[in-house]
């Protein structure tokens, strides 16, 4: 059998490293604290009030960390204009006829696990796959309704000028109910999406072996020399030369 030459890639960029740990902190703490706030739990003490007051500070927490998760959605817009080609708002829409075939490629493979009758590198997206890029689009559009529900609620009780921008959210709305029922639901849309993301990714890393888990960490992943020689991506391995100062690595899979 053919032996197969992988290359050491530099895929993702540090601040999308970033971006992307800061999330999962986020919405993990956001997601928790938000089902307490929705349903608190009756706690029976005999402290002083003063020495109970649990339940502000997890609203405290929840929204110290609003505050985190959408300055750090800001910064990943810009990112989406300064960063490389797989960073870039052009590799999240399906504008070219390539991804708009690997769509049926990914609806083939992840979905209905189905083989491929044809070995095809092309087919294996180096940076994100066509489903997974318009799922980021739709996961974003979800953060955007996450932060104008929730800055909305706030608006009332913030002195602040950053929550009052949103103050015609819940009148807009017709009262609390619905916008509180539009913030709820979103979250079980990020909920939804973590386990399908987190699934998949180790799936990628089981059946290509590419390193799609460490990549979030060191940034790179091993992409086979006939991909990088295919369209116009042969100068990946020179990139992250530079970026790294790091010779590439081969190593041989048969």
């Amino acid at each position: 059998m053919r032996s197969k030459n992988y290359k050491r890639v530099y895929v993702w960029e540090l601040p999308v490293r970033i971006f992307h740990w800061i999330n999962v902190l986020c919405i993990t703490v956001l997601a928790t604290t938000g089902f307490i706030i929705a349903d608190p739990p009756a706690i029976l003490s005999g402290a002083e009030a003063s020495e109970s007051y649990w339940f502000g500070t997890v609203r405290f927490i929840h929204f110290a960390t609003a505050y985190i998760f959408f300055f750090n959605m800001l910064l990943r817009i810009y990112w989406a204009f300064v960063g490389n080609r797989f960073a870039n708002w052009k590799a999240f829409l399906p504008f070219s006829r390539k991804m708009r075939k690997n769509i049926l490629h990914v609806l083939k493979i992840d979905i209905l696990l189905m083989h491929d009758k044809t070995n095809d590198v092309r087919n294996i997206s180096v940076g994100h796959n066509s489903v997974a890029a318009l799922s980021y689009v739709a996961l974003f559009i979800v953060a955007v309704v996450q932060v104008i529900t929730g800055f909305g609620l706030y608006a009332d009780n913030s002195g602040w000028w950053l929550p009052d921008l949103f103050s015609w959210v819940v009148p807009l709305f017709g009262g609390d109910f619905m916008v509180r029922t539009i913030h709820h639901v979103a979250t079980w849309f990020f909920i939804l999406f973590t386990l399908i993301h987190v699934y998949l990714v180790f799936y990628h890393d089981w059946l290509e072996g590419r390193g799609e888990v460490s990549s979030m960490f060191g940034g790179y992943k091993f992409v086979q020399e006939d991909r990088l020689t295919t369209e116009d991506i042969e100068d990946l391995n020179e990139n992250s030369e530079e970026m790294e100062s790091t010779p590439a690595e081969t190593s041989p899979s048969s």
